[in-house]
């Protein structure tokens, strides 16, 4: 039976590096959106790509532990839904009807078929059929009112998909589950880019970045859940194994190990260098990720601050910071609160 340690998750730093990780989008897209070049320096020393496979390496720790600690589906689906819905539903509705404000457009020519086309869609979480609402964001850049949404569809999709995966390791075994779904992800991931270079079209990177092309990520995070005891009495050898594999990945691909790599030493900092509860005032990480897009393009359409970046950039953040705690304390706390407790302290179908 698997069980990681209790002392192990008590002490972790999974809300600081979740953070960290939302924090490091925030900067980037910052640079990204407004192309100011005062900014670039955060888009070659951060990498938005990087932060987002390491929440999938943790939500692969944290999902899989969720449902094998579960009593039901039941329970373990609706902690699932109270942990990502309600905050995402805010939202998105306080952006549909809030942005007519700064629309181009009347409020008749407003709240029409495409609007209600952007409500309906994003709620099922499809918002690239859909990313724009009318009239608004047309002088920026780029329109999309939250361009950070993509990554949530592929959440969710992991969250169905786990009951599976749990079903095919308790009948295959853990390691060729977990390793042939890695393999499979990193191939397919490898196909499509190879196929990008030879007839120069976007979408197969664009395809190469869904859901099996971030499978590795999650599955190295399910990994270390499963094989915690192992990992935490070999910990040298990997985390030296993974420092190298990530620093030769610099100037030599190796996209079938690189993930493992960054999963070893994300699971390495959220739980065997702990620094403190960080989460005390609660946690901001979901607020600060679903929140900083369009209040960067709110700033951008309404040219705030464009003759400063730095101060534009700090101005965002502090914003983004105090919506999002605003958002856990009086929406996703009180949710979270309601989810179902009845778990089991240790489910686990691996050995």
């Amino acid at each position: 039976m698997v069980e990681v340690k209790n002392y192990r998750l008590q002490l972790n730093n999974f809300d600081l590096l979740r953070f960290l990780f939302a924090l490091i989008v925030c900067l980037v897209h910052a640079y990204k959106l407004s192309g100011y070049q005062d900014l670039s320096i955060l888009n070659k020393i951060l990498s938005s790509e990087v932060a987002v496979e390491a929440f999938f390496v943790i939500s692969g720790f944290l999902i899989f532990m969720s449902y094998e600690r579960s009593s039901s589906i039941r329970s373990y689906a609706i902690k699932r839904v109270r942990r990502i819905l309600p905050g995402y539903i805010l939202v998105l509705l306080v952006c549909a009807f809030g942005l007519l404000t700064i629309s181009s457009l009347p409020y008749q020519d407003y709240f029409s078929f495409v609007w209600l086309k952007y409500v309906i869609v994003n709620l099922g979480f499809m918002n690239f059929i859909q990313p724009s609402l009318p009239g608004v964001f047309d002088g920026n850049n780029f329109n999309p009112v939250n361009g950070s949404l993509w990554t949530l569809k592929i959440e969710v999709m992991f969250y169905f998909s786990v009951p599976i995966f749990v079903c095919l390791i308790k009948r295959f075994g853990c390691f060729p589950v977990l390793g042939i779904t890695y393999l499979l992800s990193i191939m397919y991931v490898f196909i499509l880019s190879m196929i990008a270079e030879m007839t120069g079209s976007e979408i197969y990177t664009k395809l190469g970045r869904q859901l099996p092309g971030q499978l590795s990520y999650f599955m190295a995070g399910a990994f270390f859940y499963y094989f915690f005891e192992f990992f935490e009495k070999h910990i040298k050898v990997f985390v030296a194994t993974a420092v190298l594999v990530l620093y030769i990945n610099y100037s030599i691909s190796l996209p079938f190990i690189e993930p493992f790599a960054i999963a070893t030493i994300v699971i390495f900092f959220s739980l065997f260098l702990y620094v403190g509860n960080f989460g005390k005032f609660g946690d901001a990480s979901y607020g600060l990720y679903i929140i900083h897009f369009p209040i960067t393009q709110i700033f951008l359409s309404q040219g705030w601050l464009k003759e400063n970046p730095w101060l534009f950039l700090l101005s965002i953040i502090f914003i983004t910071l105090i919506l999002s705690y605003l958002l856990w304390h009086l929406v996703e706390k009180k949710f979270l609160k309601r989810a179902v407790k009845n778990t089991t302290l240790s489910g686990s179908h691996c050995s």
